[in-house]
């Protein structure tokens, strides 16, 4: 962790502060203009300084944070979480969010499977078959 006055590029940082696994899908999220410093779409070369707002999504979520300090290389998440601190307003609407989504969840993500197979629609389609053959007419 340094906090010399020099910059760090933002793709680096995102990467060395773990909001996202590796530098290139940093580049590609900022290139996406899902990226935010001081209220102005950044570039992957932006030079982060220390008391920087920084606005960028997170899978679903949107995260608000402040630059605290600077890192050029990828630590453990301790000290990558000493890098940044999220604001109190940013905080709030991930817990709303996700308390939206623990009272209802999305239709999509509670499908554990997808269409079924062939095999599994030969199956039902015979054991349609078979229980609609039997019925109370065709006892003897």
């Amino acid at each position: 962790m340094t906090t010399n006055d020099s910059g760090v590029r933002l793709d680096k940082w995102l990467w060395a502060a773990r909001f996202f696994k590796t530098r290139s899908l940093a580049a590609e999220e900022i290139a996406k203009h899902r990226v935010q410093v001081n209220g102005q779409v950044a570039k992957a070369s932006r030079e982060l300084k220390p008391g920087d707002e920084v606005v960028l999504r997170q899978g679903q979520e949107p995260r608000t944070v402040i630059v605290r300090a600077l890192s050029h290389v990828r630590g453990p998440a301790p000290v990558a979480q000493q890098l940044y601190e999220e604001t109190p307003e940013s905080l709030a609407a991930r817990e709303a969010q996700a308390q939206r989504r623990r009272l209802a969840p999305e239709p999509a993500a509670t499908i554990e499977q997808g269409r079924p197979t062939k095999r599994d629609r030969r199956q039902l389609a015979d054991w349609q078959r078979w229980s609609a053959s039997i019925g109370p007419d065709d006892e003897g």
